[in-house]
């Protein structure tokens, strides 16, 4: 296990911006992303770091987009320490296995979400409405249920708060009708190759979360990919559709903080170091199970 890591500052690259995982570098033409083990809940960056999961994150999605490259390009010029911009060599300990140098692109203003489970905001949507993000669904379906289907439903970015489901025609008036129905049919497509995927080695995807960007007008695979923050990944040997189901992510993260009545606002709280332990272990298991190899100590 590797030491924590909440926070970069590299004096010789400007810094782009600092999200509440990622911190970005410019590079000129490329980025410098990294990954750091920062852990948000409910809006807020908790203040614990999680010890590897940004390693989990970083490596990951790297897995993913060299296996999803046939589907659809990807941002990912490399990982590899010797490839780190001089004067950051020195930094190798702490930035090994949590970086990216990627290409910059036009990033579309749409989160690209394929659910093929009825879970979370999607659950609540159908509960209301009988339909998610505008799509009809069956009636009499329960919490959890696999939908016949996987349904496209993208969502708006917000760099604070809540991104907001919207139907895809909405998306389509911000990105372009034939665009925003190619981000779609790759989206669709990701998603079932890694749902087939995942399942073989234990893991249901009940959803998952895309972005992309433009290079030279060609459609390209952003951000991160296929991740326990980015999507649902559930134990397929404990699935039992009608109520929410044990996952992979930061939702013990969220339970024990709903369990201690936190009201959600400053101050933040800290996490025990036995929730912390735990969260850890489940990024590196869904690690694991994925990749079929254990993350390096």
């Amino acid at each position: 296990m590797r030491t924590v890591v909440t926070r970069t500052e590299f004096d010789a690259l400007p810094l782009l911006s600092r999200g509440k995982v990622r911190d970005m570098y410019d590079l000129g033409s490329e980025v410098l992303i990294v990954v750091t083990d920062r852990l948000s809940a409910f809006d807020h960056i908790l203040p614990n770091g999680i010890p590897d999961k940004g390693r989990v994150l970083n490596l990951l999605s790297d897995f993913w987009f060299r296996k999803t490259g046939r589907i659809v390009p990807n941002h990912t010029v490399s990982v590899s320490l010797e490839d780190l911009p001089a004067g950051l060599g020195e930094r190798g300990e702490l930035l090994e296995g949590r970086f990216t140098i990627a290409r910059k692109a036009e990033m579309l203003p749409v989160e690209c979400v394929v659910r093929g489970y009825l879970s979370g905001s999607g659950w609540e949507d159908y509960r209301r409405t009988g339909s998610v993000c505008g799509i009809a669904l069956p009636p009499g379906l329960r919490e959890s249920d696999r939908l016949e289907s996987p349904i496209f439903t993208p969502a708006t970015k917000a760099d604070n708060g809540h991104d907001e489901n919207i139907s895809f025609e909405m998306a389509a008036e911000a990105v372009g009708g034939d665009l925003m129905a190619e981000v779609r049919e790759v989206s669709v497509r990701l998603y079932e190759f890694a749902r087939d995927y995942a399942l073989e080695r234990g893991i249901l995807i009940a959803d998952t979360k895309f972005e992309f960007g433009l290079l030279g007008g060609e459609l390209i695979l952003c951000d991160e990919a296929l991740t326990p923050d980015s999507s649902r990944f559930w134990p397929a040997d404990l699935y039992e559709p009608g109520k929410s189901q044990p996952s992979f992510d930061k939702q013990y993260v969220r339970d024990y903080l709903l369990g201690i009545r936190w009201n959600k606002e400053p101050p933040i709280p800290s996490l025990p170091p036995e929730v912390v332990a735990r969260t850890s272990k489940k990024y590196r298991e869904a690690y694991r199970l994925l990749t079929g190899t254990p993350l390096s100590e």
